[in-house]
């Protein structure tokens, strides 16, 4: 394509915009809204996989044994544990890492004060532990059930009621979006088609003699691809400028809503969304060729449907 005719085409699809102000701005909120929301569901669908994978690595199930339980009977519970299957991890927690562990998290700088009072005698002793890890969190009750009934097993903990609702909204919010989205692309689609082909009425007089002198099929119809490709990325350029700056606020605002106290900071970990540059490439490439993707082929099939030329 010569220079001079892509700014011919580029002109005339500014043109038909302009002409049609009302129908384009029409399309154009429509293609923002469907871009917008795609964004939005897109990312918390990945925060959510987010949170569950979170989820699934750190809770297990933490098995107790008998207090005359011997190593050898704690290697066979670990080898029966295996040999079920499903398993990602077990990690062994001695008696006094318990302890150190329960210092650390619940005392902080105090757990000095508190070793001195106990010295050598440990509150935690018998307490140490198998922790389990799934592959599969929905997994976890069949798994608990399983170790509850070998011999020398005194006690097991399990919670996958959080991931296990994680994941069953993780799902829904698939679901959602999906229609939602699919609703706003179709009358995208319908909007985009009804300005092409008002914009075909007005010039049809003008293709007509522009035919007659010799011009092509194509330069008649580039104007109108033009105008739809246009369209569709100025409706999602928008949308994908003003969600970085929100998703960055929103994340920055949890972050400091949470801050200054132990608590207040272990929270936060749950609560921190993934940084807006990890997910944001996806979504401006993946929105880009949606919105110009959405112009560029409704343009191109309409103009060919109601442009006999």
């Amino acid at each position: 394509m010569k220079i001079n005719t892509f700014f011919y085409c580029l002109k005339q699809g500014i043109r038909n915009i302009f002409r049609n102000i009302l129908f384009s701005l029409a399309s154009m909120a429509t293609v923002s809204a469907c871009i917008f929301l795609f964004c939005m569901f897109f990312s918390i669908i990945m925060n959510v996989k987010n949170l569950v994978y979170e989820a699934e690595t750190t809770v297990g199930i933490t098995v107790f044994f008998d207090e005359e339980l011997d190593e050898a009977g704690k290697e066979a519970i670990k080898q029966a544990v295996l040999d079920k299957g499903g398993v990602k991890d077990i990690k062994y927690t001695s008696a006094e890492e318990a302890w150190e562990s329960f210092k650390e998290d619940y005392l902080g700088d105090k757990a000095e004060l508190l070793s001195d009072a106990f010295q050598d005698d440990n509150p935690l002793a018998h307490s140490d532990s198998y922790e389990i890890f799934m592959v599969d969190i929905e997994d976890q009750q069949s798994m608990a059930e399983y170790i509850s009934g070998l011999s020398g097993v005194r006690e097991v903990n399990y919670a996958n009621t959080v991931v296990s609702a994680l994941k069953s909204a993780n799902k829904v919010i698939s679901i959602l979006s999906i229609v939602i989205i699919s609703v706003l692309f179709a009358v995208s689609v319908f909007l985009i088609s009804n300005t092409i082909s008002v914009a075909a009425a007005f010039r049809k007089r003008e293709n007509e003699i522009m035919k007659l002198i010799g011009a092509t099929n194509f330069m008649i119809r580039a104007p109108f691809v033009v105008e739809g490709v246009l369209i569709g990325f100025i409706g999602a350029a928008l949308p994908l400028a003003g969600f970085y700056f929100i998703y960055e606020h929103i994340n920055l605002y949890l972050v400091s809503q949470f801050a200054g106290n132990a608590i207040s900071s272990a929270f936060s970990e749950i609560v921190r969304l993934i940084p807006v540059m990890e997910i944001y490439p996806v979504l401006l490439m993946t929105g880009l060729l949606l919105g110009v993707g959405m112009g560029f082929f409704v343009s191109f099939f309409t103009i060919r449907k109601h442009l006999k030329v």
